[in-house]
């Protein structure tokens, strides 16, 4: 089911809501996606200053989505920006002789 979110306090909510349904404990949750208690309960009361990589990673084993609804303008530029990105990664991969040219 989809669900939008406006605010950190929501998407806390949302996850409490799915992590007790699921009947996992939050000690349980915090091991699986390699974050602290703490962490996930800050993250289940909304504070609005936890790390979104962190919070990313509950949701994922949550097994929550997250969509983002954006303007069709921005797609070129989301692209470009993707395709930049991947050469980069693909640079790194190679190590740093490839970087310097060697």
């Amino acid at each position: 089911m989809k669900v939008n979110i406006s605010s950190v306090k929501e998407a806390g909510m949302l996850v409490r809501a799915v992590r007790k349904s699921e009947r996992v404990r939050m000690d349980d949750l915090a091991g699986a996606a390699g974050v602290g208690y703490v962490f996930v309960s800050d993250a289940e009361r909304g504070k609005e200053t936890i790390q979104f990589g962190r919070f990313l990673r509950l949701l994922d084993e949550l097994g929550i989505r997250m969509e983002f609804d954006v303007p069709e303008s921005a797609m070129p530029i989301y692209r470009k920006l993707q395709e930049k990105g991947r050469k980069a990664a693909a640079i790194e991969e190679k190590g740093p002789a490839s970087r310097s040219g060697i």
